[in-house]
């Protein structure tokens, strides 16, 4: 469990993200909740999510 957490942190703060931008809790709130659903979507575009018809699927691959 601690390694899932971990990793989840390590994705959050990669690439330059380890300072707030921006001043305030708001903004980094706003920041973060940004932040995690890219992460989230990335994810998803590689497990096979597609967009097709006005339609969200997900098709999984084996990966």
């Amino acid at each position: 469990m601690a390694a899932t957490v971990e990793r989840a942190v390590a994705w959050i703060v990669a690439r330059g993200n380890r300072r707030l931008r921006h001043r305030g809790t708001i903004a980094g709130n706003a920041w973060l909740h940004t932040r995690a659903a890219a992460l989230s979507l990335r994810r998803l575009i590689n497990l096979g999510l597609t967009y097709t018809n006005s339609t969200w699927t997900l098709n999984p691959t084996s990966h």
